[in-house]
Parts: C-alpha cells; structure tokens; sequence
C-alpha cells in the first residue's frame, strides 16, 4: 500500500505541475489537430483506410514525443530529481508516477484527435479505440524511461527521438492492424505484450539509469 501511495503521489504532483504550467497539453493538442488537417488536405486518402491509419497513428507517436519531451523539464530545470531520488520511496514509482500522468495526458488529446480522424478520414472502430489504449501503455512506459535517460544529457532534443522511434515501430504497426484488418484480435494480443514486456523492463530498470 506504500508504493501505491507513493505512485499516487507522484502522479498527482506530475498532473498539477502540468496543468499549472498550460503549455503541454495545448501544445499536444495543436500538434495533432494540425497534422490531421494538413494530411486531410495534403494526400488523397478517402479511399484507402490503411493509408488514414498510418496517418492517424504518425500524428499520435509525435503527439506522444512532444509530450515526453517536457515530462522531465520541471525536474531537469528545478534540480527536483535529485530530491525525487533521495526521498524515502522506491525510485520505480518515480517512473510509474511520470508514465501514468503521461498516460493521462496523451488520453485526453486523443479524445480529440479520434473524433477529428471520423471527421477528416472515416468513422473510427472500436477495435482502433482499444489499439490506442493499448498502444498508449507501451508508448508511455517506453518514452517515460527514455525521456529520463536523455533528459541529463546535452542534446536530448536529439537522443530522444533516436531512442523512442526505433522501439515504438512495433506499437505503430500493432494499431494500424487492429484498426485495418478482420482479425484485430490477433494485434491487439500483439499490442498487450509488447505492453506488458516493455513495461517490465522500463520499471525494473529505472532505478539503475536514474541513479546513473
């Protein structure tokens, strides 16, 4: 019940000092609505659902990148790590903390970005609603352990998305076949243990690159 106070705790201060700040949130939001109207107007995709999934799922990944890239500035600008790392809590719920309010955020700018895609392109199915969800927990847990790797060096603009991209092809591929084929299950299956492997790994190794 500790960790879980403590993973509550965490998350809380990270929603506040977010939504205080007013600037991620607005800033995820513009970024996808803008890419969905330009690929409206850009390519001819009526009549190709898979080519609008692809598009749909380049919008959310950089969406998601350009929310992880401030999910450490308070820390990294406030020196606030250091005493996130000697308080008295195990350091992975730090990591669970930033990925759940992470989670939260991205949510809510989809929320937008779903009903602008059935607007823009075609109606979305429920089997994309639960690949975004399911590809929102391996993104989020992912981009969150990468996010504090590159967040202490000089170009982190640069070695985020250089870490982030490679190891989230998977999830794009993953949400694009739940959403275009007649066996979403078997991707969504797909989504759920990228999820759960990538999660593991993200969580136990956090504690070895903060405390490098």
């Amino acid at each position: 019940m500790t960790y879980l106070a403590d993973v509550v705790a965490l998350t809380r201060k990270d929603l506040l000092l977010q939504l205080r700040a007013r600037d991620t949130l607005p800033a995820m939001a513009l970024f996808v609505l803008s890419a969905l109207v330009v690929f409206n107007f850009a390519l001819p995709v009526e009549e190709s659902r898979l080519a609008a999934l692809g598009l749909l799922w380049v919008a959310i990944v950089f969406t998601a990148l350009l929310g992880l890239g401030r999910t450490w500035a308070a820390e990294r600008e406030q020196h606030v790590l250091d005493g996130l790392v000697l308080a008295p809590c195990d350091r992975s719920a730090i990591w669970a903390g930033k990925a759940i309010s992470t989670f939260v955020f991205l949510a809510l700018v989809e929320l937008i970005a779903l009903p602008a895609f059935s607007i823009f392109f075609s109606p979305v199915s429920g089997a994309t609603v639960a690949g975004v969800l399911l590809a929102n927990v391996g993104i989020c847990a992912v981009g969150t352990l990468f996010a504090a790797m590159s967040s202490a060096g000089r170009g982190r603009e640069l070695l985020l998305p250089l870490f982030f991209l490679p190891l989230v092809l998977p999830v794009v591929v993953g949400g694009v076949g739940a959403g275009a084929t007649d066996d979403p299950l078997r991707y969504l299956g797909f989504l759920a243990l990228y999820d759960l492997l990538f999660a593991i790994l993200s969580w136990a190794s956090f504690e070895y690159v903060v405390t490098e």
